[in-house]
């Protein structure tokens, strides 16, 4: 089987995977009212197909998935789509990711078998895989954390369309001191396993809303030395347990409530258009960061988050 016909079919697999658990029959489901079906329900088809849309453009490029999920539709008159459509339509991204990256999974997957195998721990590929499992922890802990001790997080005013504008604005600034500091002088063979605990962390500030887990990645490893390509790839392998645990939650989250037919389609509608445009977004950033710099990111977001602001200021935006 060629690259491309094992990619699609991991592909084809992961998108699978999640619409069989998004198209769950409809019997095992309670008739307890849930906030999934409310917010979905107030969708169509085309809407929901949209958002995957947003979803998939703006998961992988540094300017916060969650920002414009909650900005675009509110500003389209349509209203917040709630956390758990966002989670659930990011399992098509991780469909991309696998799709896009399959070949780099294999390799330091069974480099890093090989390299057990021999007690070889010094190999490129095991200490690289020990990077992202390492560099996956803080998401976790601080995740459990806020899932622990700030249960209505979700509809806290960190989640508000002001703060989402105020976390967009500083993370332009940061990534600007990124590219104006970092040297770049560091490509993917010469990653270290200290680079996925550092750039774990940064991926953990992602739990606050609009902070973007491309975005903190991407320029912590400015910061760290990396070449820009070579953050944003490992940024997206980092990425994979981090979205696929979000979304699992969230779902886990829902399998005990009543979702009718008409919800159930406009997620696997959602989930569908994400992991399309996904793979867009992955392979256009990718070829972008070979030869350009971020600086048109850290102008949009800078001005994605003051047009907020103004828009909320004005009252043309509630301060959902």
């Amino acid at each position: 089987m060629t690259l491309f016909k094992r990619q699609w079919f991991v592909f084809v697999s992961a998108v699978s995977a999640a619409l069989s658990v998004v198209m769950f029959p409809l019997e095992v489901f309670s008739a307890s009212p849930n906030t999934v079906g409310n917010e979905v329900q107030q969708m169509n088809i085309l809407q929901a197909i949209f958002l995957g849309f947003v979803q998939g453009m703006t998961e992988f490029l540094p300017i916060s998935s969650t920002a414009h999920l909650k900005a675009v539709p509110v500003a389209l008159g349509w209203g917040d789509p709630g956390v758990a459509f966002t989670a659930i339509i990011q399992l098509g991204s991780i469909a991309a990711v696998l799709w896009y990256f399959w070949g780099d999974l294999t390799r330091i997957i069974k480099g890093a078998t090989r390299a057990i195998a021999l007690k070889d721990y010094d190999d490129h590929d095991f200490r690289l895989s020990l990077g992202i499992i390492f560099g996956t922890l803080p998401i976790i802990f601080f995740g459990l954390l806020i899932k622990r001790f700030i249960p209505d997080f979700d509809n806290s005013p960190v989640r508000s369309l002001g703060a989402i504008a105020i976390a967009s604005i500083l993370m332009s600034l940061l990534l600007g001191l990124g590219e104006k500091l970092g040297n770049r002088h560091r490509d993917f063979e010469h990653l270290t396993m200290k680079d996925g605990w550092l750039m774990g962390i940064a991926q953990a500030l992602a739990l606050i809303p609009g902070v973007s887990r491309s975005g903190s990645t991407l320029t912590s490893g400015l910061f760290m030395g990396l070449q820009r390509e070579t953050a944003a790839r490992f940024s997206f392998l980092l990425g994979i347990p981090a979205i696929t645990l979000a979304g699992l939650v969230e779902l886990k989250d829902i399998l005990g409530t009543s979702l009718e037919a008409g919800v159930l389609v406009n997620l696997a509608a959602g989930v569908i258009s994400s992991a399309l445009f996904s793979y867009v977004a992955i392979a256009g950033l990718i070829n972008f960061l070979k030869t350009q710099s971020t600086w048109v990111f850290i102008w949009y977001r800078l001005i994605f988050g003051v047009a907020i602001l103004g828009a909320i200021t004005a009252g043309i935006l509630p301060n959902l």
